[in-house]
């Protein structure tokens, strides 16, 4: 085959051109697509770190947000509570005011009725008394003859009914 028998002489050329050949391409490759790729990879490496950055800021803002809502949140419980113990407190003087209020007027009307009360059993006892002295009069003229003054009577009858 006359092929093989080139092989000798062409094989040292076909060396030279494979190794110009991959010369070229690494050339090619490591000085014109490597610094392309290694600058798209360094600017997405910065576009990362620079969006975890803004990620870390956005979160320690929005901490900081929380903490000062949480913060008013806080104050404004405490605010709300302040103000419902006010109403209450308010609310239970007014209350005690008006039941202090509705108490006196009871006591009132409770220290008439029994002013009232008393004066109707000062009334019916000297009737009570009156009745009485009348009868023991009558008692006495009929039973003894006897004719006893209305003074002794009414001093006999309250002598009996204090006892």
């Amino acid at each position: 085959m006359p092929q093989l028998s080139q092989l000798a002489e062409v094989f040292p050329s076909q060396l030279l051109w494979l190794a110009i050949g991959l010369g070229f391409i690494f050339f090619v490759i490591a000085r014109g697509m490597v610094p392309k790729i290694q600058a798209t990879v360094d600017a997405r490496e910065q576009r990362i770190s620079g969006d975890l950055e803004a990620a870390q800021q956005a979160r320690a803002a929005a901490d900081e947000t929380e903490a000062a809502w949480r913060a008013r949140m806080d104050s404004a419980r405490a605010d709300a509570a302040r103000i419902a113990q006010e109403a209450k407190a308010e609310s239970s003087r007014e209350t005690e005011a008006r039941v202090k209020e509705a108490a006196d007027k009871i006591n009132l009307k409770v220290e008439s009725a029994e002013g009232q009360i008393r004066d109707a059993i000062a009334a019916a006892r000297a009737e009570i008394e009156s009745v009485a002295a009348e009868a023991t009069q009558e008692m006495v003229r009929t039973l003894a003859g006897i004719a006893v003054d209305k003074k002794d009577a009414t001093s006999a009858v309250k002598a009996e009914l204090n006892v």
